[in-house]
């Protein structure tokens, strides 16, 4: 038990998402407007500029943690709670309570709260950079693009099912933010390095849709250098020997 659970600090790691690929994040438009654009990506209601949702990122780095630790067969694909704790072995349960410490328990009540405690980690919705807003304004640049797509018929050589796809441009800039708070309990960087690492690995896969399709390929550029450098070293798939 930890009856304290003192918070200790609050660390903010901040910077810029590069966008290396086109990125699309729908918007769940389902409302059809004549010569409107079939997938529009989300976008503030009040500028109509796109942004990254913390929603998206948090989710996308849970997800690349949960699959670099094995657990995905022992959740049958649920994201990790306190009632899959039971019947892991140390080293998975080591990782599944880190993965509940930085993202949150869900629904754990009493000895689960007392042990996990509560979330660690705040993912800030992602505005435009303001510099390279500035910029894409002063060159007359589109904040978005839309791009058509259609399927092949295999046999025939014939584009079928035609579409028109909005997503950000390439070399689009995002602020982005995300807070870790210290508990007292927590072993000391054991939960940043484990948030670095979450980060690390969403640069080797995709945000948003179309992932298999080359969408959604990010790169991160931190404020901090100490960051930058321990960001760049790591190495999640390291093989010893």
């Amino acid at each position: 038990m930890h009856p304290d659970m003192q918070l200790m600090d609050i660390l903010e790691i901040k910077g810029r998402i590069i966008v290396k690929t086109g990125l699309r994040i729908g918007a769940g438009d389902t409302e059809m407007r004549i010569g409107g654009v079939d997938n529009p990506i989300i976008k503030h209601p009040h500028t109509l500029e796109p942004y990254i949702p913390g929603s998206s990122l948090k989710g996308k780095v849970r997800s690349l943690l949960e699959m670099k630790s094995g657990l995905m067969g022992k959740t049958r694909g649920e994201p990790v709670a306190f009632k899959h704790l039971a019947g892991l072995d140390d080293t998975k349960k080591l990782e599944a309570k880190k993965i509940l410490k930085l993202f949150g328990a869900g629904g754990a009540e009493g000895e689960a709260i007392a042990d996990i405690g509560p979330t660690r980690v705040s993912f800030a919705d992602c505005p435009l950079d303001e510099a390279w807003r500035q910029k894409a304004l002063d060159q007359g640049l589109s904040f978005t693009e839309v791009k058509s797509e259609n399927a092949i018929n295999r046999i025939e050589g014939v584009a079928r099912n035609p579409r028109q796809t909005e997503r950000v441009p390439a070399n689009a800039e995002f602020s982005f933010t995300v807070t870790l708070k210290k508990l007292d309990i927590d072993q000391e960087n054991d939960l940043e390095q484990f948030l670095i690492e979450g980060l690390k690995l969403l640069t080797l896969d995709a945000l948003g849709g179309s992932g298999s399709r080359g969408y959604g390929r990010l790169e991160f550029r931190f404020d901090d250098p100490e960051i930058t450098a321990r960001f760049e070293a790591m190495q999640p798939f390291a093989r010893e020997g």
